[in-house]
This record gives structure tokens, sequence and C-alpha cells, in this order.
């Protein structure tokens, strides 16, 4: 049965949360720091066998010699997921869950303002101009198919809440366990693919993780298995989807509409073609904070904690399901391009400071 002699925590909870927390790893010496801190968690990092953090790991904690578990506190550990872990031993475990009604209701809204084509009224509203051409192409949800492509927290919460407008709904996901809100299941481990639920579904929502199984899942292929009429909505990462095959099918009218609140660079560059694409929708990675969040997260932390002293399986584990390789290259270019422009900026200070002496 695993122990916790000492904890690092980064998580930025107010003091009622971290009582609650501090209480719960007693009688563990509990470490805490600012997540900007790097000098005080790596000091800390030098001694902890549990880390319960803010964001993501980098090499730091790979190399810390007492380490065994680290908690994230958010959702999405495609950036966590290196192959290093795994050859570590390092167990990971991500709050993922915590916004998952906030995030079917996001998917929700994006699946209304195309049906009813809002962008449009919004265009007519603000020209004063009474209705919109076309209006006998609008939509309801009602009686509509909705294939959700990844069953976890997110997919499970937006069935529920479709089944409530009388959606028909279907699903992929890796193993062959379904819900009542669900009236089809399609599975990786039963040999089914996404081509199914593609050519099906009015509406098409990822909440998938992003891994090297699911790196541009959806591309100019399968995004040419939807209906013409079929809407397409990204509630997962931006790597999830080929953006140029969706900018393509969305300009030459190949697909109805579509929706991001995710993009392979974020934020989303101003020179970005996806700003001008006819039928896009766009927010920027953003979701309403739930006014109990933190609440939730903490309740999901308790809970591996007791399964981490009991040596039960944790809650959210990073298998190597999740291995995301891609991300590990774009993290090392990202460290290489800003070593580089900090190089950059030393030897400008130093240019800079030579004219001046001269």
């Amino acid at each position: 049965m695993p122990d916790i002699r000492a904890a690092l925590v980064t998580l930025p909870w107010n003091d009622t949360l971290i009582a609650s927390l501090r209480e719960a790893l007693a009688p563990a010496e509990v470490v805490l720091a600012n997540r900007h801190d790097r000098a005080a968690i790596s000091s800390a990092l030098k001694r902890v066998d549990v880390a319960l953090i803010a964001g993501d790991i980098d090499s730091r904690y790979l190399q810390a010699p007492q380490l065994k578990w680290v908690h994230c506190g958010h959702a999405g550990l495609d950036r966590s997921a290196m192959p290093e872990v795994f050859e570590r031993g390092l167990s990971i475990t991500s709050s993922a869950g915590r916004s998952a009604p906030a995030l079917a209701e996001h998917a929700m809204l994006f699946m209304l303002a195309l049906g009813f084509r809002l962008d449009r009224f919004h265009a007519a509203q603000r020209a004063h101009r009474w209705g919109i051409r076309d209006q006998k192409t609008l939509r309801p949800l009602h009686g509509q198919t909705l294939g959700i492509i990844g069953l976890g927290h997110t997919g499970l919460e937006l069935a529920r809440r479709a089944k409530a407008f009388d959606m028909r709904v279907i699903a992929y996901r890796r193993r062959g366990t379904g819900c009542e809100w669900v009236d089809q299941l399609y599975s990786r481990d039963r040999g089914d693919s996404v081509d199914t639920l593609l050519a099906q579904s009015d509406y098409v929502v990822l909440a998938v993780p992003l891994s090297d199984s699911t790196h541009r899942l959806i591309g100019a292929a399968e995004l040419a298995r939807m209906q013409p009429t079929a809407c397409l909505i990204n509630m997962a990462r931006g790597g999830v989807v080929d953006e140029n095959a969706l900018i393509l099918a969305l300009r030459e009218g190949r697909l109805a509409g579509a929706a991001i609140d995710v993009a392979e660079e974020e934020p989303l560059p101003a020179r970005s073609p996806l700003w001008d694409t006819p039928n896009l929708l766009i927010t920027p990675h953003f979701t309403p904070r739930m006014a109990d969040r933190d609440e939730r997260a903490l309740a999901l932390l308790l809970e591996n904690l007791r399964r981490y002293r009991a040596g039960e399986p944790l809650l959210n584990l990073l298998t190597t399901d999740d291995l995301y390789s891609s991300g590990d290259q774009q993290a090392h270019t990202r460290s290489a391009l800003s070593t580089l422009l900090r190089d950059i900026a030393r030897r400008g200070r130093r240019l800079r400071h030579w004219l001046r002496i001269r």
C-alpha cells in the first residue's frame, strides 16, 4: 500500500479547498508553490513522491528521484503523454470531467447556432433587415442524428442533453461500453471505424483526447464521407482535425457548417485562413467556468488520493493509448524555438550595449 511522505501542490485553489486537500494528505508534508515559481518547484521535486499541479509536466518531473504520481489540475494530458513517462513508470492523472457539463452545453450551443443559422440572423439584425434568405433550410435539433466521437465525460454529458432534444444519438469510442443515452455504439475494440458514424450523422462532435491514434482523425477522406448537409464540431484539440481539409470542404460547400473551440495554433493568429472561412464558428478555447468547478476537481482528486493509498486503479489515468509522440516533438520544437528567441534577445541586448559604448 503506497504511502505519501511529501507532496508538491501548485493548484491555484482558495484557502478552504487547500485546507481540505492538506487534511486529506495528512500526515504527509505539503509543499505549496506558485505554478510559475520554477526554483521552488525544482527544489520540491528533489524529495516529493506526489505532485498535484496546475499545469503539464516537463523534464524536471521525469527526473524527480522520488516522484511516483502526478495529478494535473486540467483535462487534456496530450502535452504530458510523452514516451518517457511510460519508460519512467510515472503515473499521471487529470481532472477530466470537472467542466464536462459546460463543455456539453458549449457543443449544444454550436449545434443550435449552426442549425438555426444564428450568424445570418445577427447580420440581418445589424443591417435592420427582417428575415434572411433560405429560411426554409433552417432545421431544429429534434429528429436529427448526432454522432459523438469520444464517449468520455464530455461525450456522455452531451449524449444526455441531446436525448432531451429528442435527437438520435450514435457514438464511437475505444471500448464497447455504451450508456442509456446512446442509440447505437461503435467501438475501436470491436473493429468498427468512424466511417459509418460519419455517413449517418447530421452533426458530428469531436470529444476525444489528442493522441497518436486521434491526430488528424478527421481529414479529407473523412470529411468526404459526411453528408453535405452535415456539420462538424470540434471540442477536442485542434490536432484532431486537418484544418486545411476542413477549410477546403467549407469553401467548396461540401459541408454545411462547422464550429471549433480549438485550433492547432493557439491563440489563432490573425493570418489564419480559418477566420474568413464561410459557415465556420470560432470560440477561443474558452468555455464559461462552472461555479463549482474547483469543488468538482477536489472531489475527483480526493477519490484518487484514496485509491492511490489503497492501491486501486486511478481515475483519469494516462495510458499508452494516450501516447502522443507528435506532441512530444512539438514540445521539443517549442522549447528549441524559445531557447533560440532568448538567445537572439540576449545577443540583441549585448549589441545595444556595445553600440552605446561606441
